[in-house]
């Protein structure tokens, strides 16, 4: 490691670069990093330490940042910022640390910056299969519209995709293979990582009867919009997708809640009741922290604690 005589604050657009360049990412995580970091050169500034190098960054110095996040207030609702939110900016401190340590440039450890505890009460809203199976099939598959809502549904519930990559999928991505029993393809999701998706033998069998109806047009996107806008792309956005998913969960009777992330909750609670282990869960829903995809944990124990109660609490027994 070499000692670098560059203040920390002017490393910042080296480091955007760095990320653009090496990592990858697009432009709107960029504007993230620079606006996350932004506040904590602002605070260097407010504290006469606008100077102050890599290697004289200090735990107590990253503590007083800590404190300075907790005591923060958001001007637009006039409240503490959540401990979520302080740690979007730690996390950016972090990798602009790990961006150091890449460079052999001295600083402190990325893991000397502890996040804050997140709140356990998180409360995934998933379906049963029952649900699901009401779902899919509340689509009126005798129209164009209600054939692609048909393979829209499936292909949510298949692949555990977010709503914004089920958008952006191509009609070109689609190679259905002649046995139709799976496909697999790469997408890029969340922050520019590429994963791969898996598509089931009844989620093909879906989009083979979907793509045959369209033989006939030009579109690039997989799933499109057959009226309405005429001129540019008849993709579906995400909101049109939530509409779609909105009027099919009313019409099928399922809980009001449901919206396409439900299915993504319910693809990742149904593969945890079924062996799949976290870490493979994991890459199924591209996260990039483990933390993020342990939050289904927490349900699928309480499934089966209540399933054990209700069939093995010992109450047929005699005394």
């Amino acid at each position: 490691m070499k000692k670098n005589d560059k203040p920390i604050i002017n490393h910042i657009l080296d480091f955007l670069e760095y990320i653009d360049v090496e990592k990858n990412l697009g432009n709107k995580t960029q504007l993230t990093y620079h606006r996350l970091l932004k506040k904590f050169s602002d605070w260097l500034t407010s504290k006469n330490m606008a100077s102050l190098l890599p290697h004289q960054l200090t735990s107590e110095i990253i503590w007083d940042y800590r404190v300075f996040l907790s005591k923060n207030i958001n001007k637009n609702n006039n409240q503490s910022l959540k401990k979520s939110s302080q740690n979007y900016y730690l996390i950016a401190l972090r990798n602009l640390l790990n961006y150091f340590a890449d460079r052999d440039i001295l600083s402190l450890p990325s893991e000397k910056i502890k996040l804050s505890k997140k709140r356990k009460d998180i409360k995934v809203k998933f379906l049963n299969l029952d649900q699901v199976e009401k779902l899919l099939l509340a689509p009126n598959i005798s129209s164009q519209n209600g054939l692609r809502d048909r393979a829209i549904l499936e292909t949510l519930f298949s692949t555990g995709t977010r709503v914004a990559e089920l958008s952006a999928l191509d009609k070109d991505q689609i190679k259905i293979p002649p046995a139709m029993d799976e496909l697999e393809i790469s997408i890029v999701g969340k922050g520019g990582k590429i994963r791969p998706i898996y598509f089931s033998a009844r989620c093909l069998r879906w989009l083979k009867k979907y793509l045959d109806s369209r033989e006939n047009d030009t579109e690039k996107a997989l799933f499109i919009r057959y009226k309405g806008q005429t001129n540019g792309s008849l993709r579906l956005t995400t909101r049109s997708i939530e509409s779609i998913v909105k009027k099919h969960a009313i019409r099928a009777g399922v809980p009001i809640f449901t919206v396409p992330h439900t299915l993504r909750h319910t693809f990742a609670t149904d593969m945890l009741a079924k062996g799949v282990d976290i870490r493979t869960l994991q890459e199924f829903l591209g996260h990039s922290d483990i933390s993020t995809t342990q939050i289904y944990t927490h349900v699928v124990s309480k499934q089966l604690k209540d399933i054990h109660h209700k069939f093995h609490s010992g109450s047929d027994l005699k005394e």
